[in-house]
């Protein structure tokens, strides 16, 4: 039986320069399994806007690029996604993609339960919000996250022109006072060589748990056991 995962990069920015788009394609890389890769560079994708047309058949009925792409997060049986830090949490982009999942949770709709992922972020200082905001939306949805991969990519104020000069941009606050931008000090993950062998482990770790012996039911009962433990813990 053909095991399929998909990855999803919530970057805006070009593949060839987003750090989101090099971390997930490394984890699925080193899957050793057969993969689709997605960017939702340039696709129109609207948040959950709580009509509950999905109440009834678990289908959005927001008509937007989301549509296109139902089809293949239901066939799917894991899942590597990432995003960029805003503002400590993912972009617009990413958060309104994995809100319309809300649309495979009614009447216990079990489309995704018991699958596995992996959460992978990046920021301008910080990848970690980003991960653990994907992996809170794959626990709302009973799918275990087996690795989460975070690190430094290039802030946005390497590039915007002011970044020699603002004193509340990531330059400033990293380097300091007079710092002048050269090439070298720009961060890329791929020069990060932690950091690529933790997204190459994490594929790793996901082929090894998808060939042997993953019996989806048994990890939706453990995730429903965690969601309950957590929500719990939180009253």
């Amino acid at each position: 039986m053909r095991i399929r995962i998909l990855g999803i990069s919530g970057s805006s920015r070009k593949e060839d320069v987003s750090g989101t788009y090099k971390l997930v394609s490394t984890v699925l890389e080193n899957t050793g399994l057969d993969y689709d890769m997605i960017s939702l560079r340039g696709k129109n994708i609207g948040g959950c806007i709580a009509c509950l047309g999905c109440a009834k058949d678990n289908v959005c009925k927001v008509k937007d690029d989301l549509q296109s792409l139902r089809e293949e997060i239901v066939a799917a049986d894991a899942y590597v996604i990432g995003a960029p830090n805003y503002y400590s949490t993912l972009n617009a982009t990413t958060h309104a993609f994995l809100e319309r999942w809300f649309q495979f949770r009614h009447q216990e709709g079990d489309l995704l339960w018991g699958k596995l992922g992996v959460a992978v972020g990046v920021g301008g200082m910080d990848g970690r919000f980003p991960a653990d905001d994907i992996e809170k939306f794959f626990m709302y949805n009973f799918i275990e996250t087996v690795a989460k991969v975070s690190g430094e990519g290039a802030a946005s104020c390497y590039f915007c022109g002011y970044g020699d000069t603002c004193k509340v941009g990531v330059p400033h606050m990293r380097y300091g006072e007079g710092v002048k931008i050269t090439k070298e000090m720009i961060p890329d993950v791929t020069k990060d060589s932690l950091l690529m062998q933790a997204a190459a482990d994490a594929g790793k770790l996901l082929g090894y748990r998808m060939r042997n012996n993953h019996h989806r039911k048994t990890v939706a009962q453990k995730m429903q056991q965690r969601m309950m433990e957590m929500l719990k813990s939180s009253a």
